[in-house]
C-alpha cells in the first residue's frame, strides 16, 4: 500500500438514508473538490455546492462540501467530505465520478484509521476505542468507549512509559557512564523504590474485577436451579418474547439458550440452562454438564426454585468473583412461596412470578446494583481488552523478578526493563528509543 495514495470510500454505511457521507483522504483531496464543483472552498467551512461529473459535466447532486487540510483532520492528511443525498442512485453516481479522477482509489478496510495511526493522530488504544464506540449497544458501553477514545488508557500507559524510560535511563547510565560524577556508582540501587512503586500502581489497575472487560463484553447472567422451576419462563419474561420453550414437563431445556439484553444501560447476556438433577438420560446429562460449566463462567447467577422442589446444592459452584441472586418463582400460584427479606438468610430470596412479571422490577434493580458495584470497583480502571491485561500482567511479573532477584546483574536489569518498555509499546504501538537518549543527556549532561 502506498502511503501517499489518495483514497475514498463511503463513511456513513450502506443503505438508503437522508444523507450519505463520502470521505476522501490524501494529497489529491483538494484537487478532487475543484473538479467536482466550482468556486472557492475554505478550510473547515461547510459549503453548499452543485456537484458535476469531472468528465461528462453531468449534474450529480447538490451537496455540502468540506475540506480539512493536513494535519488538522482525522487521518492527519488533506481530507475532503461530500455530504450528499442518501439515495442509491445518487451514491452510485457520485462514487463513480470520484473514482474517475486520476490519482484516487477505493480505500481498503480500515485504511482511514490506519492512516490516522501512521500520522500520530491515534494510538492503538484509541483505534480500539473507536471500534468499541461503533459497536456499543448500551449507554454504559458508549460512555466507556468514549472515555477510552479520549485517552483514558493511553494517558495512563504513557505515564507508565515515561516513568519506565526514566528508570531505564538511570540504569543504562550506571552501566555506560559510570565515570560521570553526575551519574553515581550504583544508580540502579536507587531505582528499586521507583520500580516497586510502578509495579504496585499497575497491580492496582489489574485488581479491578475485570470491570472494563465485563462492561465491554457484557455481564454474563446465568439462570440456574433444579428442573421445572420456571427458568425458561424467567428468560422469556426478561427478554419480553418467547426465546425458550416452556413446558410442564421437567427437563425440557437440554442446552444453553442465550439472549442479549440492555438492562438499565448495562449490557448483559442472560443464559437459560438445563435443570440440575440426577437423571439417566444421556442428552439431559450433557445439558446438566453444560449448565454447570456456564455457572462457573457467570458473573451473576440467578438461582431459581419454586418452593416445592428440593433444592440442589449450589454453593460449591459459586466463587468469590461471582454474585448470587436467589429467586423463588411461581409466587402467583401460592402466596406462601413469597419470601420477603430475612436477616437470617445469608442471601435473601426474592419472590417473583415469571408468568405475571411480579417481582421483575426488583430483580432488574438487583442485577443493576451488582453491575454498578462492578463498575464502581473499577471506575478508575481503563483495561477493556484481554490483550491489555495480558501485557500488563507480563510487565508486573518482570518487575517482580527484578525486585526479587538481589544479585541480578545491571545488564539483566536493563534488559528486563527494556522488555517492559516493549510490552507497553505493543499496547500503544509507539516506543521511541530516542526518548532514552533525551533523558540521559538532559539529566546527566553527558557529552558536555
Amino acid at each position: 500500500m502506498a502511503v501517499y495514495d489518495t483514497i475514498y470510500a463511503m463513511s456513513s454505511g450502506s443503505g438508503r438514508a437522508g444523507v450519505a457521507v463520502i470521505r476522501v483522504s490524501g494529497p489529491h483531496s483538494k484537487d478532487l473538490l475543484q473538479q467536482l464543483c466550482s468556486g472557492e472552498i475554505q478550510a473547515r467551512y461547510a459549503h453548499l455546492k452543485t456537484l458535476t461529473h469531472p468528465k461528462s459535466g453531468d449534474l450529480l447532486d447538490q451537496a455540502l462540501v468540506l475540506w480539512f487540510p493536513a494535519p488538522g483532520s482525522f487521518t492527519g492528511e488533506d481530507v475532503a467530505e461530500l455530504h450528499i443525498h442518501g439515495g442509491g442512485a445518487v451514491i452510485a453516481a457520485v462514487m463513480e465520478a470520484v473514482g474517475s479522477v486520476s490519482g484516487l482509489r477505493m480505500a481498503e478496510a480500515g485504511e482511514f484509521t490506519r492512516r490516522s495511526f501512521y500520522n500520530g493522530k491515534l494510538d492503538l488504544t484509541g483505534i480500539e476505542a473507536i471500534s468499541d464506540l461503533v459497536a456499543a449497544e448500551t449507554d454504559q458501553q458508549r460512555r466507556q468507549a468514549l472515555a477510552q477514545m479520549r485517552g483514558g488508557l493511553s494517558d495512563l500507559l504513557n505515564q507508565w512509559r515515561d516513568r519506565l524510560i526514566h528508570i531505564l535511563a538511570y540504569v543504562e547510565a550506571g552501566i555506560d557512564f559510570s565515570d560521570e560524577e553526575d551519574v553515581g556508582d550504583d544508580v540502579n540501587r536507587h531505582m528499586v523504590t521507583k520500580i516497586l512503586d510502578l509495579k504496585n500502581q499497575i497491580a492496582v489497575h489489574l485488581n479491578d474485577q475485570r470491570a472494563g472487560e465485563r462492561l465491554r463484553d457484557g455481564l454474563q447472567v446465568v439462570i440456574a436451579g433444579p428442573a421445572n422451576a420456571g427458568k425458561s419462563s424467567l428468560l422469556n419474561g426478561l427478554a419480553k418474547r418467547d426465546v425458550a420453550i416452556v413446558s410442564e414437563q421437567a427437563g425440557t431445556t437440554r442446552d444453553v439458550i442465550e439472549v442479549h439484553l440492555d438492562l438499565n444501560g448495562f449490557p448483559v447476556t442472560v443464559s437459560d440452562t438445563a435443570g440440575l438433577r440426577d437423571c439417566g438420560d444421556e442428552i439431559e446429562e450433557e445439558g446438566v454438564r453444560r449448565a454447570r460449566n456456564k455457572m462457573r463462567a457467570a458473573d451473576i447467577i440467578l438461582w431459581t426454585t419454586d418452593g416445592t422442589i428440593k433444592e440442589a446444592p449450589f454453593n460449591f459452584l459459586i466463587d468469590s468473583d461471582q454474585s448470587l441472586i436467589r429467586l423463588r418463582n411461581k409466587c402467583d400460584i401460592d402466596s406462601s412461596r413469597a419470601c420477603p427479606k430475612s436477616e437470617a438468610e445469608d442471601c435473601p430470596i426474592l419472590a417473583i412470578s415469571a408468568k405475571t412479571g411480579a417481582g421483575f422490577d426488583r430483580l432488574i434493580d438487583s442485577i443493576t446494583d451488582i453491575a454498578l458495584t462492578i463498575q464502581s470497583s473499577g471506575e478508575n480502571a481503563v483495561i477493556t481488552r484481554a490483550r491489555h491485561r495480558e501485557a500488563l500482567m507480563r510487565i508486573v511479573d518482570i518487575l517482580s523478578k527484578v525486585l526479587d532477584t538481589s544479585d541480578l546483574a545491571d545488564e539483566l536489569i536493563a534488559e528486563n526493563l527494556r522488555i517492559c518498555t516493549r510490552e507497553l509499546g505493543r499496547l500503544t504501538g509507539r516506543v521511541d528509543v530516542e526518548d532514552l537518549l533525551d533523558v540521559i543527556f538532559n539529566d546527566f549532561c553527558v557529552g558536555k
